[in-house]
C-alpha cells in the first residue's frame, strides 16, 4: 500500500530533487518527458524545465509526476499555475507517496481504450450484518483434511477439534439469531475477532496480523463511545466487562467471526472455564479462523445463499488514470453496487484496445469517496507478459527496457 511520506522527509526529497537534479518523469498522449528543477524548491512553487516542449496547459491543471530516489519510486500530485519561457511553475505537493504498488506512473486513459469490469465469482444480496471489507475464501486455502460439501460432518469435525483447546464452544448463524449482547455486536459491526487471552488481564493493545483481525482495546473503546459511554469512563468498562466474565467462571475467551464476502453470517465462540489450562494464543484463533473459513465455503458449496444470488452483469467506471500495473476507477454515489466495491475484492477488468483486448484480474487495494463519487485503486494480479508488453508500449508510446522487466514476471 502506498505510504504518505512525512512533512520533514518531503522536505528533504524536495531539496534532494534539486540539488541531486532527479528527473522527474510526466507522461502525455504516450509521450514521456523528464522535468528537472531549475531552481530550489524551498518553501515556496516548483519550477520545472521539461526536456522538449509541452503543450499549453489549461488553467490549473493536475499533473501526477514520478521519480526515484536511491531505488525508492516517489510519486505526487501537483497543480500548474504559470507557463513562462519554457519553464513550468506548480504548487509545491500536498502530499507525497512511497512503497507503491506499482513501479510506473499512471497515465490518464487515452481515448481509444475502453475498460470495463465485471465481480469475480458469484454475488450475493444477503440479510446478515455487512463489514466494509471483503473475505476471498479460495478452496485450495482451506485445509485439506476437511470436506467442505460434507456439512454436517464438517460441523462435527470441527467441533471434535474445538475440544482440544477449548472447554466449551458455541457455533452461532446470524440467520437464526441476531446479534445481541456485547461480543456479538462488536464482532458483527467490525467482522473482527474478540480474543480475551486472560480474563484477569487486558485487551490486546496491538494487532500482529497484516491484515488486521482482532479487537484492540482501542478499537472496543471506539464501539463503547460508539453506545454512548464517556471518555473517561471507558478504562472501567472494559474493566468490569473483563471481571465479569472471570466472575462467571470464563478465564479465556475468544469470539471468531464466520465471514463471506462482506457479511458476517455468525461467530464460532471458544472458552476456557478451568483454572489449570493453558489461555488461548494466536495459534489457537489461527485454527479457529480456518474452521470459520471452511464453514463459510461449506455453506456456500451447499447452497445456503443461493437464495441471495445476484446477477453478475459487466459495468463501466469512470477510469480516472492507468498504469501497466493497475488503474484508479470512479463510481457514482448512491448506487447498491457501490457498496460492493470492497477492499480485497476481485474483479475482472476487460481492457479493450485497438488491436488487443485484454482480460485481467484486478484486485482493489484502496478505496475512498468524496461528495460526487467512490474511488477505487485496482492492482493487476498475474498479467500474461505479452498483455503487459502491450499494454505498457500502448500507455507509454515506447517498449520496456531491462530496468523494467519486472513488469514481466508480475512483482509490480
Amino acid at each position: 500500500m502506498a505510504t504518505p511520506v512525512g512533512r520533514i522527509e518531503k522536505e528533504f526529497l524536495l531539496k534532494a530533487m534539486y540539488d541531486e537534479q532527479l528527473p522527474v518523469m510526466y507522461i502525455k498522449d504516450r509521450t514521456e518527458y523528464i522535468l528537472k528543477l531549475s531552481s530550489p524548491a524551498g518553501t515556496g512553487d516548483l519550477i520545472f524545465k521539461p526536456n522538449k516542449p509541452l503543450e499549453k496547459f489549461k488553467p490549473r491543471a493536475k499533473l501526477t509526476l514520478l521519480f526515484n530516489y536511491k531505488g525508492q519510486v516517489i510519486d505526487f500530485n501537483t497543480e500548474v499555475l504559470l507557463q513562462k519561457e519554457a519553464q513550468i511553475f506548480c504548487a509545491s505537493p500536498e502530499a507525497m507517496y512511497k512503497n507503491l504498488d506499482r513501479n510506473y506512473l499512471r497515465v490518464d486513459t487515452p481515448q481509444d481504450v475502453k475498460v470495463l469490469f465485471t465481480f469475480r465469482g458469484d454475488r450475493y444480496n444477503l440479510s446478515f450484518p455487512k463489514i466494509n471489507e471483503y473475505e476471498n475464501i479460495v478452496e485450495e486455502d482451506l485445509l485439506r483434511h476437511m470436506d467442505p460439501k460434507n456439512l454436517s460432518g464438517l460441523i462435527a469435525q470441527i467441533a471434535t477439534s474445538l475440544k482440544n483447546f477449548a472447554d466449551g464452544y458455541k457455533i452461532i448463524n446470524f440467520k437464526d439469531k441476531k446479534p445481541e449482547s456485547t461480543e456479538e455486536l462488536i464482532v458483527s459491526e467490525t467482522g473482527k475477532t474478540l480474543f480475551i487471552p486472560s480474563t484477569v488481564g487486558f485487551l490486546p493493545k496491538t494487532d500482529p496480523y497484516p491484515k488486521k483481525r482482532i479487537i484492540t482495546e482501542e478499537i472496543f473503546k471506539r464501539y463503547l463511545e460508539s453506545t454512548g459511554v464517556g471518555s473517561m469512563f471507558l478504562d472501567e468498562n472494559i474493566q468490569r466487562f473483563l471481571k465479569n466474565k472471570c466472575d462467571a467462571g470464563v478465564y479465556s475467551d475468544a469470539w471468531i467471526p464466520i465471514l463471506f464476502q462482506e457479511y458476517v453470517i455468525g461467530y464460532i465462540h471458544i472458552w476456557i472455564d478451568k483454572q489449570q489450562r493453558p489461555p488461548f494464543d494466536f495459534s489457537v484463533l489461527d485454527n479457529v479462523y480456518q474452521y470459520a473459513k471452511v464453514l463459510a465455503f461449506g455453506l456456500k458449496e451447499n447452497g445456503y445463499f443461493e437464495h441471495g444470488r445476484v446477477h453478475n452483469e459487466p459495468f463501466e467506471g469512470r477510469v480516472l488514470d492507468i498504469s501497466a500495473s493497475g488503474l484508479l476507477f470512479a463510481y457514482p454515489l448512491g448506487t447498491t453496487l457501490l457498496s460492493t466495491l470492497l477492499v480485497d475484492a476481485e474483479l475482472t477488468v476487460t481492457i479493450e484496445a485497438p488491436n488487443r483486448t485484454i482480460n485481467v484480474i484486478g484486485r482493489i487495494v484502496r478505496r475512498f469517496k468524496d461528495k460526487n463519487a467512490g474511488y477505487f485503486g485496482c492492482r493487476f494480479i498475474n498479467m500474461e507478459p505479452e498483455d503487459t508488453r502491450f499494454l505498457f508500449e500502448h500507455l507509454y508510446g515506447r517498449g520496456i527496457d531491462d530496468s523494467e522487466k519486472t513488469f514481466l514476471t508480475g512483482h509490480v
